[in-house]
């Protein structure tokens, strides 16, 4: 198959999930808990010198399996550019990394399944928010060619992300990632710092 028939393949390839494939909706908590580590997590690397692909609910196939669509996933040493899917015999890569969110119902099921099917792919972490009990929870391959999950333990409550270089932890009812001892913020808490600092400005002015 020549480069350009490949790439029609590729292109042919649904790009949205069928109701049966996704899990059920679980509302704002859901949502934003995914938007908001989205949006920190492209702020961060986007001035990082390694190339860190970001992306949500986008429909993944690995080959000889059913596809499937992650809350949150990263791809390190890729192109960032927008995709609608990830085919890992176009990419020439799998994931690296994986967050899943709850917010409430019971995925317990879910989540198991998880734990077997991406450590059986090659995911080398994979980690779990639930965001109505504030918990997490992290998983990680001990050897690249491993195919099942150890679970990480907490140090001093953070988390440690070997693939994003990263520390998570779940605080003030959210999800956060630290790097070393910097927090990282989101867009609108970056706004807000800006806003406080230009009120401070013209109050020392007045």
């Amino acid at each position: 198959m020549t480069l350009e028939e490949r790439a029609r393949v590729v292109e042919a390839l649904p790009a949205e999930v069928t109701w049966d494939e996704m899990a059920m909706p679980e509302g704002d908590r859901h949502f934003w808990a995914k938007a908001r580590t989205v949006d920190v997590l492209h702020g961060y690397f986007r001035h990082r010198p390694l190339k860190v692909y970001v992306g949500a609910e986008l429909p993944v196939y690995y080959p000889a399996e059913p596809r499937f669509a992650p809350d949150v996933v990263a791809v390190l040493d890729v192109e960032t550019h927008e995709r609608d899917k990830w085919v890992v015999s176009h990419e020439g890569k799998g994931l690296d990394w994986v967050l899943e969110v709850h917010a409430g119902g019971d995925r317990k099921n879910a989540a198991e399944h998880n734990v077997e099917r991406y450590a059986r792919l090659g995911v080398p972490e994979y980690f779990i928010y639930d965001c109505a009990k504030q918990r997490l929870e992290g998983y990680r391959l001990p050897l690249p060619e491993a195919r099942q999950y150890e679970r990480m333990e907490p140090r001093q409550g953070r988390y440690v992300s070997e693939v994003l270089g990263l520390e998570l932890e779940v605080a003030e009812e959210k999800l956060r990632l630290w790097h070393g001892n910097t927090l990282l913020l989101d867009s609108e808490e970056m706004l807000n710092q800006v806003k406080k600092k230009l009120e401070e400005m013209e109050s020392s002015l007045s």
